[in-house]
């Protein structure tokens, strides 16, 4: 007679009794209860990790785009708040002598009495503190041939164009011209009044294309 084989729990157990099914349960669960679900504080640590990450990169973009305005941005500066930017206004006597020092003051020297028999002097000339339109055609357009000044006549070099006009060595702003005569005109004694833009900007498209001026053709004008 064969040895009695033991029963195999994983087998269907048909004369199973409530009793031996309860029994069995209770030792499955015996043991600690898990009252806290294998609960870790690692996913609580990223969680806040994260959202800080989110409210870093929300402030940032909030302060530094510039309302991705693509005239503004700047990822230097905070964006601007609105309002008219103030324009800071150059003092024309300032930029005049700057003109003159970079130019004007090889000839006509830094005191204005220019050189004799060569270069006319600026201090007291009756073309610096007379007419406004034949002071400014002279700097926009240049000066050719002999021309009088406080009794001497001078003819040995020749003034050049200034202003941006055609064949102009210079090419002078409209402001640049008239801030130089309004210090030459007010500098080493002169008392003429200042020279204003608009009025360079009106002679230089009145005679846009004109060549040098002649004595006779500046004594014409007004």
């Amino acid at each position: 007679m064969s040895a009695e084989q033991p029963q195999d729990p994983r087998l269907e157990q048909a004369a199973a009794t409530d009793d031996s099914l309860i029994s069995v349960h209770e030792k499955a669960s015996a043991g600690t209860p898990d009252t806290h679900a294998h609960y870790r504080l690692l996913p609580l640590a990223l969680l806040f990790i994260f959202s800080g990450l989110i409210f870093f990169g929300g402030t940032y973009l909030n302060r530094y785009s510039g309302h991705f305005h693509s005239e503004i941005f700047d990822e230097r500066q905070l964006p601007g708040q609105g309002g008219a930017a103030t324009v800071t206004k150059i003092d024309p006597i300032a930029l005049g002598k700057k003109q003159y020092n970079s130019a004007c003051i090889t000839c006509h020297m830094p005191n204005g009495q220019g050189l004799p028999n060569v270069y006319p002097p600026l201090a007291g000339s009756e073309w610096v503190q007379g007419s406004e339109e034949r002071v400014i055609s002279i700097l926009l357009h240049g000066l050719k041939g002999p021309v009088t000044v406080l009794g001497k006549t001078y003819s040995a070099a020749a003034m050049p164009a200034f202003g941006q006009v055609a064949g102009g060595g210079y090419n002078w702003s409209d402001e640049k011209i008239a801030a130089v005569l309004t210090y030459i005109r007010q500098e080493w004694g002169n008392t003429a009044g200042p020279i204003d833009a608009a009025k360079v900007t009106e002679l230089r498209l009145k005679e846009a294309n004109r060549k040098e001026w002649s004595e006779a053709e500046l004594l014409e004008l007004p």
